[in-house]
């Protein structure tokens, strides 16, 4: 596949992506490495989740594409990039391979991202809000199986949509806001994200983790989600200008970021 530099047509600073879940049936490769071939950055953050080691170990599945998509990144970062990984509940346990990478991968718990136009951003998994955002048991194991149903749907309607030629669509967002329990935890994640980064002086935070792609102020603060590639198919990125801009896969590279979701300026 080379360095999927070839067919690039979009060129930012940076790329945020995060909750790629590589080893879980549900993994939307094929639209990922469609995505990276068509982007080309300074810098790409891997925002933890990359690789699902809690799904392997309950079932192992591994296809080519998931390689794929490591070989990608890799040669990217041979070529050049810049590449930064923040490990997340769900790959915890690869940093110190990551470690063994020699300086290929840099790997943070916690980093600082400073945009072109110098503000500065705590980009972290999320994961670390759990215990915040904590709900009772029975509601819990009712929200796994509710999502392990729509996640399923999600794939399989998805799965037709391609064989029939038909862009990615996800199913599961507008499932998840219609649900009050669901729209409740988000706010309250948002909320303690940007707080968590407004308390030791920063200008927003950048994080994943509960797959809701977002971009938007909270209170002055910036808060970016970038979404997941299990459902959204979502990526943060930021143009050379400091603009931090939402793509949704089909993103339409050839018109760059213009149709993008851009963050509104600050009052």
């Amino acid at each position: 596949m080379g360095t999927g530099r070839q067919k690039a047509q979009l060129k930012v600073r940076t790329v945020f992506l995060s909750d790629i879940h590589l080893g879980c049936r549900r993994a939307r490769t094929r639209e990922l490495l469609a995505f990276l071939s068509g982007v080309e950055a300074e810098c790409i953050v891997l925002g933890g989740d990359i690789v699902d080691t809690l799904s392997l170990a309950r079932r192992f599945f591994w296809a080519d594409e998931h390689s794929q998509v490591l070989r990608l990144l890799l040669a990217r970062r041979r070529a050049g990039t810049r590449l930064v990984y923040l490990p997340g509940n769900h790959d915890a346990s690869l940093s110190l391979f990551m470690d063994l990478l020699h300086g290929q991968v840099e790997v943070h718990r916690e980093w600082v991202y400073r945009t072109a136009r110098g503000e500065r951003l705590l980009v972290l998994h999320g994961d670390q809000f759990d215990e915040d955002v904590s709900c009772p048991r029975w509601l819990y194991l009712l929200g796994d199986l509710l999502y392990e149903g729509t996640l399923l749907y999600n794939h399989r309607v998805n799965g037709v949509r391609h064989l029939l030629g038909l862009p990615y669509r996800p199913q599961t967002e507008r499932l998840k806001m219609k649900l009050a329990a669901s729209a409740r935890f988000i706010e309250r994640f948002e909320g303690i994200a940007v707080a968590h980064a407004r308390s030791q002086g920063y200008d927003g935070v950048i994080c994943g983790h509960i797959h809701r792609a977002n971009l938007r102020r909270i209170g002055g603060s910036l808060y970016c989600n970038t979404g997941d590639w299990v459902e959204s198919c979502s990526a943060l990125v930021e143009d050379f200008s400091g603009e931090l801009q939402l793509l949704r896969w089909p993103v339409p590279v050839a018109a760059g970021v213009r149709q993008a979701r851009a963050l509104p300026r600050a009052a």
